[in-house]
C-alpha cells in the first residue's frame, strides 16, 4: 500500500491521508542534540523507570523561584480532545513528543516554547474506534535510537486502534521500511479464542518498550468487573524488530499445553480465559538484557470461578529474555486473583547496597500497597517473602488459593485489610454515619475474598483496603539510585467487593454489583489521610517519612460542618505524581488533585516551595535540560482550558 505525504499550502492548511495515518506540518528543532544526562529518552525517565534526572540546576536554594515558562493548550490539536490526559513527554535529540486527544496524536513540541513542530493522526478504520477498550490520548510514545553515529531512530506509539506505528522524529513521517508503510496492525497474528473477535476486545495506553532492538509491546481490555462473558482474548506480551517490525517473540501469559505453568489453570481454562497481559508500562534492563512483566488479572476481577487454580502467569512479575522472549524467571505476586488487585505499574530497576551489600533490584509496587523486592537478575526475593493463610471464600463456585506471598519488608507503604478502626472519625456525626454504613458489610484482613450482595448473611458485600485501583497504581514511584530512597505515592480508598448473579448481562456466574463507600457526598467512608506519600530506604527496607499528599479539601469542612482549622491535613483522594532529582522530590496532586505543584526535600519530606498550575497535575512530571536551561514538564487538565502541557522553569538570568 502507498502512501501520500501532506504538504504546507498557501493558506497554512493541510490534507493527506495516509494508510497508517495523517501527517501535519514538520520542522527540525534548533536545540542541541541531546541524549546524555538531560535528556528523558523514556516514560519513566530511564529503561528501569526510576523517575530520577541527574539535573540540579534546580534546587533548594531556588526552587521557589520556579514559574511558568510556556503553555500548550492540546484541545485545539486534536478534534478529540480529552480533559484529562496521562501523557508524559519525552526529550530526545533536542525535542520533545506527546500523544495528544482521543485519537492519540503524536505531537513534537520544541523545547523551550512548546511550539508544535509537527503532529501525525492515525487515520482508524471506525470500526477499529468504536468500541476499542482503550480510546484515548495514550500515555506518551517510546524512542529507539537507531543504529548510532548520529541516526535519529524512531518515534514509536500504539494507536487506539492496536497498530503500532514508527515516525521520523524529525518530520514525523512513518517509516516506510517498518511493518507496512510505518505501521504493524498488531491484530495480525494475535492468539484468538472461539467466538470472541479482536475488534474490541483488545488495545492499548501503555508506550511500547524498547528493549535494545527489539519493541515489546503489551495490551489492555475492557475494564473486567462486569465482563459479559467468561471468554475474553487473551494479553499475549509480543516483541518485534525494531528497523522492521517484524515479529522477533511471543509470550503467552495465559501457557499453551506443554508450556510451563499449564498445570495452573484447572478445568482446561486456559482454553477460554483472556486477560491477564500487561496494561501498564514495562522495564528493561541492558545490563541484563532482560525485559520485565507487570502481568495483570485474568478475566474476571472479582470472580475466578470458571478459572479455578492459581492462574499463572496471571498478577504475576515475569522476566524475560528480551532477544528471544524466554522465560527467566517469574513471581506470581497474587495466586488466583479476584480483587482487581494485578499489577499497575513499571517494576523499578536500579543498583542499591542493601544491608551493606551491592545488589542489583527490581522493585514491583503492587495495588495492595506491598513493595516486592527482588535481585533482578535471579529473582531471589530480597528479603523473605512468606506464604501466609487468608481468609476464604464462601462464593458457591468460586475457587480462592489457601496462601498468598506476603513480603517480609518493606512494610506496607498504605493501609491493608478493613476494620472498625478504619472508620472515618473526624467528628462524632461522621463517625456515626459510617458505622451504620458499615455494619452492612463484610469486612476483615487483607485477602479478604468478594462476598455476594444480599447473600445468606444478607450483607451487601465485603469492604476492602486498599480499593481495587490501589494503593499504588500506574503513576508508579520515583527511586534516587544515588540514595537508595524510594518514594511512593498512594492511596487510600475502600472498595466493595460484592457479587450479584450474571444474568442475562454475563454468562459468568457471579459479577461485581456497583456499589459506592461514600458516607457524604465527597466524604470516602475510611478515616484520612486519603493519600499519601511514603519514603522507603531500600538500603535496609525501612519506611523514613510518611505524609498527606495535600491539603484539606474546603467541601470537606463544608460538609461535616467545622472549621477547616480545626481538621487534620487529609491529603487527597489521588495519587501523586512524582519526579526525583540529584536535589529534589517534586510531586503534584494528581487527578483528583489541587492544582498545586511542591517541591519536597528528599530527606525529610518538607515542602520547599509550593508553585501553583493553571489545573491539576493529571500526566507525570519529567524534565529535561534544553540548551542549558532545566525545565519541568507535566500535563495538567480538568479545568477550564482542558488539557495543557506546562513547562516550569528558573527566571532566565538578566
Amino acid at each position: 500500500m502507498g502512501c501520500s505525504w501532506a504538504r504546507w499550502s498557501s493558506s497554512g492548511t493541510l490534507a493527506a491521508v495516509l494508510v497508517a495515518g495523517t501527517f501535519l506540518g514538520s520542522g527540525a528543532s534548533q536545540g542541541q542534540t541531546t541524549t546524555g544526562e538531560g535528556a528523558w529518552p523514556v516514560y519513566g525517565g530511564d529503561a528501569g523507570h526510576t523517575r530520577y534526572s541527574p539535573v540540579a540546576q534546580i534546587h533548594p536554594g531556588n526552587v521557589a523561584e520556579l514559574s511558568l515558562a510556556w503553555r500548550l493548550p492540546v484541545g485545539p490539536l486534536t478534534d478529540r480532545p480529552e480533559v484529562r490526559s496521562q501523557t508524559t513527554p519525552l526529550y530526545v535529540n533536542g525535542r520533545l513528543f506527546i500523544t495528544a486527544g482521543f485519537n492519540r496524536q503524536v505531537v513534537a513540541l520544541e523545547p523551550s516554547s512548546g511550539e508544535v513542530l509537527w503532529q501525525w493522526a492515525p487515520n482508524e478504520a471506525p470500526e477499529r474506534l468504536d468500541d476499542a477498550p482503550r480510546v484515548n490520548s495514550g500515555r506518551g510514545v517510546a524512542w529507539w535510537g537507531g543504529d548510532g553515529a548520529g541516526a535519529e531512530g524512531h518515534i514509536l506509539t500504539v494507536t487506539p486502534g492496536y497498530r503500532l506505528a514508527a515516525l521520523d522524529p524529525v518530520t514525523g513521517r512513518p517509516i516506510p521500511d517498518f511493518g507496512e508503510g510505518g505501521v504493524v496492525d498488531l491484530m495480525e497474528g494475535h492468539r484468538v479464542r472461539d467466538g470472541v473477535p479482536l475488534i474490541g476486545t483488545i488495545g492499548a495506553s501503555a508506550p511500547p518498550l524498547v528493549a535494545g532492538d527489539v519493541i515489546v509491546v503489551g495490551s489492555a481490555h475492557h475494564v473486567g468487573m462486569r465482563p459479559p462473558s467468561r471468554a475474553n482474548t487473551p494479553g499475549d506480551v509480543r516483541g518485534f524488530d525494531a528497523r522492521t517490525g517484524e515479529l522477533l517473540w511471543t509470550f503467552n501469559p495465559i501457557p499453551e499445553p506443554g508450556e510451563v505453568g499449564h498445570e495452573s489453570w484447572l478445568d482446561d481454562a486456559w482454553r477460554f480465559t483472556g486477560n491477564s497481559g500487561v496494561w501498564t508500562t514495562m522495564s528493561y534492563d541492558p545490563e541484563t538484557g532482560l525485559v520485565f512483566l507487570p502481568t495483570e488479572a485474568a478475566t474476571g476481577d472479582y470472580y475466578g470461578g470458571h478459572r479455578p487454580g492459581a492462574n499463572l502467569f496471571s498478577s504475576s512479575l515475569v522476566a524475560l529474555d528480551a532477544r528471544s522472549g524466554e522465560r527467566r524467571w517469574h513471581f506470581q505476586i497474587i495466586h488466583h486473583d479476584i480483587w482487581d488487585w494485578d499489577n499497575p505499574t513499571a517494576p523499578i530497576l536500579a543498583d542499591v547496597r542493601v544491608d551493606g551489600r551491592p545488589r542489583k533490584i527490581a522493585v514491583q509496587l503492587t495495588k495492595q500497597a506491598f513493595a516486592y523486592t527482588f535481585d533482578r537478575v535471579t529473582g531471589e526475593p530480597i528479603w523473605p517473602i512468606r506464604e501466609r493463610a487468608v481468609p476464604q471464600t464462601d462464593v458457591p463456585g468460586e475457587w480462592t488459593s489457601p496462601t498468598q506471598p506476603i513480603p517480609t519488608r518493606p512494610a506496607p507503604y498504605d493501609r491493608q485489610g478493613f476494620g472498625e478502626e478504619d472508620l472515618i472519625a473526624l467528628t462524632p456525626e461522621v463517625h456515626e454515619r459510617a458505622r451504620r454504613f458499615a455494619e452492612r458489610y463484610r469486612f476483615g484482613g487483607l485477602f479478604t475474598p468478594p462476598s455476594l450482595k444480599e447473600g445468606p448473611d444478607s450483607t451487601l458485600g465485603t469492604l476492602s483496603l486498599p480499593s481495587s485501583i490501589g494503593g499504588a497504581n500506574w503513576e508508579g514511584g520515583a527511586l534516587d539510585p544515588e540514595t537508595g530512597m524510594l518514594y511512593v505515592p498512594s492511596m487510600t480508598s475502600a472498595s466493595v467487593l460484592a457479587l450479584e448473579p450474571g444474568g442475562e448481562f454475563s454468562d459468568m456466574d457471579w459479577i461485581a454489583a456497583r456499589s459506592a463507600t461514600s458516607v457524604l457526598p465527597g466524604i470516602p467512608v475510611v478515616q484520612p489521610p486519603w493519600g499519601r506519600i511514603t519514603a522507603i530506604d531500600l538500603t535496609t527496607g525501612d519506611h523514613r517519612w510518611q505524609m498527606a499528599n495535600g491539603d484539606t479539601p474546603p467541601h470537606v469542612a463544608e460538609r461535616l460542618g467545622v472549621p477547616l482549622e480545626e481538621l487534620p491535613r487529609t491529603g487527597k483522594v489521588s495519587r501523586a505524581g512524582l519526579l526525583v532529582t540529584a536535589t529534589l522530590l517534586f510531586a503534584g496532586e494528581g487527578m483528583s488533585g489541587a492544582p498545586i505543584f511542591r517541591a519536597h526535600d528528599k530527606a525529610t519530606g518538607e515542602i520547599l516551595a509550593e508553585i501553583p498550575l493553571a489545573s491539576a497535575q493529571v500526566g507525570l512530571p519529567m524534565t529535561y535540560l534544553h540548551q542549558g536551561r532545566q525545565y519541568v514538564a507535566m500535563a495538567v487538565g480538568g479545568g477550564d482550558s482542558g488539557v495543557e502541557i506546562v513547562a516550569l522553569a528558573l527566571p532566565r538570568e538578566r
